[in-house]
């Protein structure tokens, strides 16, 4: 009979994963630091300094629509044993014969994909060679986007700074054009001068993704690398992630505030820390295997 070995099932369920980042276009962070500061009770700073990884840019990507072209036959195992073993000639055309059948629905597919992926980044073709080049051009023109390098395979080396008034909600990153699936940080301002500062981008695993539920609870790329990680470390490779092109996520995030507000509620280890200009400071070290999204309740004053 032809079955999947373990190692096919988890192969099958990564690339579930990709198809539904896709989906989501998705963006992650690599190495990075960043920093929202709380200046005063109408007033706040953002910064955020280091890699940003896009899927759809990648070589993943194409990996993954080209395996959607390329026949590639099942394992076969032994009924009673369940030891894999040679297909059949018989067993290999009925696969063959299986997969000629899809072709036309897959192609239908692959079209209404590469529509999708186009029309979620603003307008960019990731099939065009120079699809980096004007993702470049998109961000630099953005007001905060400081830097912007493509160091190649989809993953970008930025240089983003903002300063504005806490008269508005926030979230970075927001680029025209893009749906804001996937935040990295985001502040809301509620009544009586509070924000709550989320970072659901800055954990591989989290509740706050949309996608969560459908991907097993690695609601990002970096949950999808952790897991690969994961699966390499069980093999005696514990540094090197088992999904290449996909960075791993590792860096520093820093809430600071001015003197006089309080901090009602965060999630980090050790709790604030006063700094020197009569504030306080909370600072979260985010790794692969930071599985709960920052967060924190501020009273502003504003």
């Amino acid at each position: 009979m032809t079955m999947f070995s373990p190692i096919r099932l988890r192969a099958a369920a990564l690339l579930a994963g990709f198809a539904l980042a896709l989906s989501g276009c998705f963006m992650s962070p690599g190495k990075f630091t960043s920093e929202l500061a709380l200046t005063g009770p109408d007033s706040f700073t953002f910064s955020y300094e280091g890699e940003i990884f896009f899927l759809g840019l990648s070589k993943l990507a194409q990996m993954g629509a080209a395996s959607e072209e390329t026949f590639t036959p099942e394992a076969c195992f032994n009924d009673e044993t369940y030891e894999e073993r040679e297909c059949t000639k018989d067993e290999l055309d009925s696969q063959r014969a299986e997969w000629d059948a899809g072709a036309a629905e897959r192609a239908e597919k692959a079209k209404k994909d590469a529509q999708a992926m186009k029309a979620m980044m603003g307008g960019i073709d990731p099939a065009d060679p120079k699809a980096s080049e004007e993702l470049v051009r998109l961000l630099e023109r953005q007001k905060g986007w400081n830097r912007v390098v493509h160091k190649g395979d989809g993953v970008f080396e930025v240089s983003f700074a903002t300063q504005s008034t806490l008269g508005h909600d926030f979230m970075f990153p927001l680029i025209e054009g893009f749906p804001p699936l996937n935040p990295f940080v985001q502040m809301i301002l509620r009544d009586s001068g509070q924000a709550r500062i989320n970072a659901p981008g800055f954990a591989a695993q989290n509740g706050d993704n949309p996608m969560a539920g459908m991907m097993g609870g690695m609601g990002s790329l970096a949950g999808l690398a952790a897991m690969g990680a994961a699966d390499g470390a069980g093999e005696g490779n514990a540094e090197a992630p088992a999904i290449p092109g996909v960075p791993m996520m590792e860096g520093t995030f820093t809430i600071r505030t001015a003197p006089g507000m309080r901090i009602l509620a965060n999630n980090t280890d050790e709790g604030p820390s006063a700094t020197t200009n009569g504030g306080e400071e909370l600072r979260w070290t985010i790794s692969p295997r930071t599985t709960q999204a920052p967060t924190a309740l501020i009273v502003t004053g504003g």
